[in-house]
């Protein structure tokens, strides 16, 4: 089975070494900043559910919880270390922010 990307970067290896290695990591930061954009996306998505809940349930904030955490460690993994603008820009709320990464006992197991 042939691979387009590695047979591409075969061939721009021999004929010129550094080349390859340039367009590999191009290839890593892209998949990076598309990772990083669906993290941030499912923060959105779970904000909003959350804002637009009438009765907002332990399952909803849990929710949050989980897509924010997550982005946050994707986020750092790319070198961002400072969370504070996302935080305002996301609309993420206090009670989101207190819980992360704290995860609820699954039944039948002590807390």
């Amino acid at each position: 089975m042939s691979h387009p990307l590695r047979d591409s970067l075969e061939l721009i290896r021999m004929v010129r070494p550094e080349a390859g290695q340039s367009a590999l990591e191009g290839e890593i930061m892209a998949e990076k900043a598309n990772s990083l954009g669906l993290a941030e996306k499912r923060v959105r998505r779970a904000m909003t559910s959350l804002s637009n809940a009438q009765n907002a349930t332990d399952e909803h904030l849990a929710e949050a919880r989980e897509a924010v955490w997550s982005y946050f460690v994707q986020r750092e993994l790319n070198g961002f270390r400072k969370h504070h603008e996302v935080i305002r820009d996301l609309g993420i709320t206090r009670d989101v922010l207190n819980g992360l990464g704290a995860k609820p006992a699954r039944s039948g197991e002590e807390a």
